[in-house]
Formats: structure tokens, C-alpha cells, sequence
């Protein structure tokens, strides 16, 4: 607990710190003017452990109540409780402190018991305020905590454990969200589904750990493959992937297939188990539309899964479009 004299009269500091010596206060600091003061009250020394200044009114060059109006302009000293010294005790002079901040005034000469009764509670009003600062500092380093906590939980609720893109749930919700949004827009509408072919004879022949690392490396590949932010590559189930494209019609959603089926093949992953090719290749089912309200969302996942299916029946590593049963294809297709 440290008090700042601020007193141009040695008398008056001497007295002062000797009273509040002996009445246990040994953290006492002094000052002859308004700039001696401010050097002590942005010291290292001092920075942020002044609790309390008694500041007399009458000082050299800037006046006690100029200095106690700097000071509470100042944010990091303004909670400083300010006792003002004087020997005036005119009403303007009082009003004059008071409007500058001054927290409360004792009158010279000095009564032991009058100085301490006042600076017992300016002394409590600052343990008061630094409490309620530390609190508020505690309670806002909870709240971002917290906030990383629940941005961290929602991340996790949205990823795949495996391969850290998103999962299926993420996935329905942003096809019905972007579905939607299409529907307002009437704007096209793009799903591909991805399915690596012959997995489980990979699994079987290269082992569980090889699989995983192989989904990682595809789901990798897959999200890379995407240029646009809104873009979403989810992985579907287990060796099943789904690539939502927003604003895409058909034509688009088969160039991006085809990049998706190439870039996977260049990856080079060996798979000697694959009647279609010595390394690891992906069937895609690409389909689009532009919603309507008598439809869902549905009918574009059965589009692209009855792709997939083709695609893989006309014996893989390839893509095949296949246009919803209602007439809303953007344009159809296959590669």
C-alpha cells in the first residue's frame, strides 16, 4: 500500500510522513510539484502501486487541482483516489477540487485523527477498485476461454475424426442450408460423391493403418482440389466423400470432377489389389440442379448417388452425371 505526498512545503511532508509512519503507513512517497509527481507515478517503480496522493492545492507552476485534473484524465491513474491539502475552505475552492476529480480534502494544519479517519476510506475505495478491475479481468479471461472452448467444441462437432475435413452432419446442414439459399436465388445447385474404389481390398491387402493414411491423403487432396472458400469436401461414410458446390451448375460441377479424379490418381498410392488401376483411383457422381419449391434437397443426393453408381458399373476411376428425375438438370453429361 503505498500514499504520494505532493506538497511544495518540507514541513508539510516531513509532518505528513511522520504521521503516517506511525500509524503503520511505511510506503510513503513524496513530491514537491505536479511534474515530480507524474515522474513518480509513471516510475517503474511506482506504475500501478500508488493507492492513494494527498495533493496540496497551492502548488509551484501547475496548481494541486490543474494536477488532479490531469490525473483523472489519465485512464491508467484515474481510479488513484485524490485527497486534496488545503488550507482554503471557501466553497468555490471546495467546489473547484471536487469538480476535478478530488475524491475528498483535509485543511492545514494537519489533525492526526481527521487525516486518518479521511484516508482510511479513499485507502478501502482503492482496494475496492483494484479488486473489481482483477475481477473483471478474471471473468473476461473466463469468457474467451470459454469462447475458444465452445468455437473449439463446435469445430470438433463439424469435423471427421480421421481425416479433419468436415463430417456428414456438417455436410446436411450445409446442403440444406445452400439449398435454401439456391431456392431464393434461383441459382444452381452441385453435389459430387466420391467413392475410392476397391477400398476394402486395399484395407484387407495393406492393412487398417494403411487404409486410414490413405483416406487422409484422398480427403487432402480432395479439399486442396477446391478454389473457392464456399466449397465443402465432407467425407460421406466410410471411404465415401461429398463435394458441395454452390452456384455451379453442371458443366462447372464435371470440370471440377475431373480434376478431383486426376489430381487423386497423380497422388500415385499404390494399390496392387485394384483390377482398375496399379494405384489408387475415385468414382465420382456428379449431379446439378436449380431448386424448386415442390422439391428437397433429397433429390439431388439420390442424382448423384445413381451417378456414382453408373459410374462405378461402367468399371470405375471416372466420373458420370445423371440429372435429378424432375426436369431441373442445368445440363447433363458424362466423362
Amino acid at each position: 500500500m503505498q500514499i504520494l505526498l505532493v506538497d511544495d512545503d518540507t514541513d508539510s511532508l516531513v509532518l505528513l510522513e511522520q504521521i503516517l509512519r506511525q500509524a503503520g503507513y511505511d510506503r510513503v512517497r513524496s513530491a514537491m510539484s505536479v511534474h515530480e509527481a507524474l515522474q513518480v507515478l509513471h516510475s517503474q517503480e511506482s506504475a500501478g502501486k500508488v493507492d492513494v496522493i494527498l495533493m496540496d492545492v497551492m502548488l509551484p507552476q501547475v496548481s494541486g487541482i490543474e494536477g488532479c485534473r490531469y490525473i483523472k484524465e489519465q485512464e491508467h491513474l484515474r481510479d488513484i483516489p485524490v485527497i486534496m491539502v488545503t488550507a482554503m475552505t471557501g466553497e468555490d475552492d471546495l467546489e473547484q477540487a471536487f469538480a476535478a476529480g478530488a475524491n475528498d480534502y483535509i485543511t492545514k494544519p494537519f489533525r492526526k485523527v481527521e487525516l486518518l479517519a479521511r484516508l482510511r476510506p479513499a485507502l478501502g475505495l482503492k482496494q475496492e477498485r483494484d479488486w473489481r478491475k482483477a475481477r473483471e479481468r478474471e471473468l473476461l479471461e473466463v469468457s474467451t476461454q470459454l469462447q475458444i472452448a465452445n468455437h473449439t467444441l463446435q469445430m470438433l462437432s463439424c469435423q471427421d475424426g480421421l481425416t479433419g475435413i468436415a463430417n456428414r452432419r456438417h455436410f446436411e446442414e450445409t446442403l440444406r442450408k445452400d439449398w435454401r439459399q439456391a431456392l431464393r436465388d434461383q441459382m444452381p445447385l452441385s453435389l459430387i460423391l466420391v467413392d475410392v474404389d476397391h477400398f476394402k481390398a486395399f484395407n484387407d491387402h495393406y492393412g487398417h493403418q494403411a487404409g486410414d493414411a490413405c483416406l487422409k491423403r484422398v480427403a487432402q487432396t480432395l479439399s486442396l482440389s477446391l478454389s473457392r472458400p464456399g466449397d465443402v469436401v465432407a467425407r460421406y461414410g466410410g471411404e465415401e466423400f461429398a463435394v458441395l458446390l454452390a452456384d455451379t451448375d453442371l458443366a462447372g460441377a464435371e470440370k471440377v470432377a475431373r480434376t478431383l479424379c486426376e489430381n487423386v490418381r497423380e497422388l500415385g498410392i499404390p494399390h496392387e489389389q485394384s483390377p482398375t488401376a496399379p494405384m489408387v483411383t475415385i468414382s465420382l457422381g456428379v449431379a446439378a440442379v436449380r431448386p424448386i419449391q415442390e422439391a428437397g434437397a433429397e433429390m439431388l443426393l439420390r442424382a448423384a448417388d445413381d451417378a456414382l453408381y453408373r459410374a462405378k458399373a461402367l468399371g470405375r476411376n471416372g466420373f458420370e452425371s445423371q440429372p435429378p428425375q424432375l426436369d431441373l438438370a442445368v445440363c447433363s453429361g458424362s466423362g
